[in-house]
């Protein structure tokens, strides 16, 4: 829980839990003002969650959502009348405390100074700055709004990039590898960076969850802008992104990296199961431990894994975790106790067909029904009950009710609200690139790279650090005025962790092609090795942080087009190259 104060009467946070709710209590706070609109991202509790939490420990609470970018005088003028009418000491956040703290400077800036205000805010790590024509208007009684066009002057950055996970880090310092020179500034709200394909290892008892966060200070590349602030939305006409508190960057080239949105709601009553009474899945950091939890204490009955309809990322996390859970009963004596299935929205166990007879030795060794056109639609874990909507050989669609005692649960995934809504998405809502250089198909100036891309090859983490080279190289050609012709092949790695000990290491690429990194006499990809597990295990999590990241590009041949491809038409009418100081 990370409080800033402002003044004795007012401070601000980043997203509050409904833990945090009691911990302010009992420092004294008195209201909670709650900023943020519901379902911007699939961690974030509902506001009728903390008012609850906040009536129940004697507060007062107030939601005033706000849209990222666009905070109009009646936000203000709401968020004035609230603190003019609760108690306080009061305690306001959104997603990253930026439009809490850009609300209350606004409701004070007609009788406070500009200078002071956004001092006052920097003292506690907030940039108000680009607020200061606001103010000035607001002191003088004038009418100020945010308008769709916003503020005439913006931040100007060779390379913006949107996005500080694994595919953002890692092309920030493939970039500054090959230019040094470069200003790049990283959108990125968060303050943890989380290396997310060790949580399955975290839901088999092999990882505590500790060992899969770290600091994002610790991975931000020392040559770039950390701008901590959400975006609200891309204006690519101009060459600019606006951020929640409607500041704007504009950019030479973008990079966009924003990664994917684990939509909890599409299964009714999800979000409120997840966590209690057998509910877990190791898609959400502070669910993996349960899953673990859950393992260890089932020791007969049901036990269900699900799998949506795809694209999600690291399609084989479903079933890594029934197998992990699978082999810890079975070493534990009672699996022949619990009845296993696996519930795929999908039709095949898994994508590419070479990796299927092993994955079925071990389906029919653990007992494992398969139940393929099964999709999971709704969820009551008081009644610890699930219901599916199964589609038959027929094509007719059924509701199946099945009760469980452990229900492991892969969410439906989409991209971001903000790019779905974006020009720069396709009709699926994905960001829309050519598949080969990673650039955007009708803006020249921007790329793509992981989970929220529109590329049809496996959304990993090991697609990332093969992406990642490509546009870093592809990036650097358009600011030089060349066609980009670095290329992806699609590679993807899943290692399917079949026991534990023994891995099969999945490596393709586009069309299913097998990509093997090691000759078979070392891994052979399609058996069970315990080679790939110890690399899983013990190294993957090194060359993540220690490597991916800082941008060594260890074993990324880049392979690159014969031809010369034509430029889209936003390359010629690049802007000059700006300032590293601006």
């Amino acid at each position: 829980m990370d409080i800033k104060r402002i003044s004795p009467f007012f401070s601000v946070s980043p997203q509050l839990t409904v833990q945090d709710v009691g911990i302010a209590a009992t420092k004294g706070f008195k209201t909670i003002i709650n900023n943020r609109p519901d379902g911007e991202s699939d961690d974030q509790p509902t506001s009728a969650d903390i008012e609850r939490a906040a009536r129940a420990q004697g507060l007062d609470y107030r939601h005033i959502p706000v849209i990222g970018g666009k905070i109009s005088d009646p936000d203000i003028a709401a968020f004035s009348s609230a603190k003019a009418e609760v108690i306080g000491p009061v305690l306001a956040f959104c997603r990253s405390g930026q439009r809490s703290i850009s609300l209350w400077s606004l409701s004070e800036a007609d009788h406070m100074d500009a200078g002071a205000l956004v001092l006052a805010a920097e003292e506690i790590g907030y940039d108000i700055s680009s607020l200061k024509s606001r103010f000035a208007a607001r002191m003088s009684a004038q009418v100020a709004t945010v308008s769709d066009s916003g503020p005439a002057h913006a931040r100007s950055f060779d390379v913006v990039i949107v996005g500080g996970g694994a595919g953002g880090i890692s092309a920030a310092a493939s970039l500054l590898n090959r230019r040094p020179d470069l200003s790049i500034a990283i959108i990125e709200p968060r303050d943890e960076h989380y290396y997310q394909p060790g949580w399955t290892l975290v839901g088999g008892g092999v990882f505590d969850r500790k060992q899969t966060r770290r600091p994002m200070a610790d991975l931000m590349p020392e040559d770039a802008y950390w701008i901590r602030a959400a975006v609200a939305r891309f204006e690519p006409e101009t060459r600019t992104v606006v951020l929640e508190d409607g500041s704007r960057l504009s950019y030479s080239v973008l990079v966009a990296a924003p990664g994917i949105k684990l939509d909890l709601d599409q299964i009714e009553g999800l979000r409120g199961s997840l966590g209690r009474k057998g509910v877990t899945s190791n898609y959400l950091f502070d669910l993996a431990p349960y899953t673990w939890d859950l393992v260890q204490a089932t020791k007969s009955g049901t036990a269900l894994f699900t799998q949506p309809p795809m694209p999600i990322k690291c399609a084989g996390a479903p079933q890594k975790a029934m197998y992990l859970s699978c082999d810890a009963w079975k070493r534990a004596g009672v699996l022949n106790d619990i009845d296993v299935s696996f519930h795929n929205a999908g039709p095949a166990l898994f994508g590419v067909a070479a990796y299927v007879p092993a994955l079925m030795d071990y389906v029919k060794a653990y007992g494992i029904a398969l139940q393929f056109g099964s999709r999971l639609t709704a969820v009551d874990a008081d009644t610890q009950t699930a219901v599916f909507t199964e589609v038959d050989d027929a094509g007719e669609a059924r509701q199946v009710e099945k009760t469980f005692d452990m229900l492991h649960v892969c969410p439906p995934q989409t991209a971001p609200d903000f790019v779905r809504s974006s020009p720069l998405a396709n009709d699926s809502g994905w960001i829309d690139v050519s598949p080969e250089t990673l650039q955007h198909t009708r803006y020249g100036n921007v790329f793509a790279l992981g989970d929220a891309s529109s590329t049809p090859n496996a959304k990993t983490a090991a697609a990332v650090r093969a992406q990642a080279p490509v546009v870093a190289e592809n990036v650097v050609s358009v600011l030089e005025g060349r066609a980009p012709r670095a290329i992806y092949n699609g590679y993807g790695s899943c290692p399917l962790t079949v026991e534990r000990g023994k891995i099969v290491l999945a490596e393709f690429g586009y069309g299913g092609k097998l990509l093997p990194t090691f000759p078979k006499w070392i891994v052979d990809g399609r058996k069970p090795t315990r080679l790939a597990w110890f690399l899983k295990e013990k190294m993957l999590p090194g060359i993540y942080f220690d490597a991916m990241l800082a941008g060594k590009e260890w074993m990324m041949k880049i392979d690159r087009l014969d031809h010369d491809p034509v430029l889209h038409d936003a390359l010629d009418a690049l802007p000059e190259k700006p300032s590293k100081s601006a």
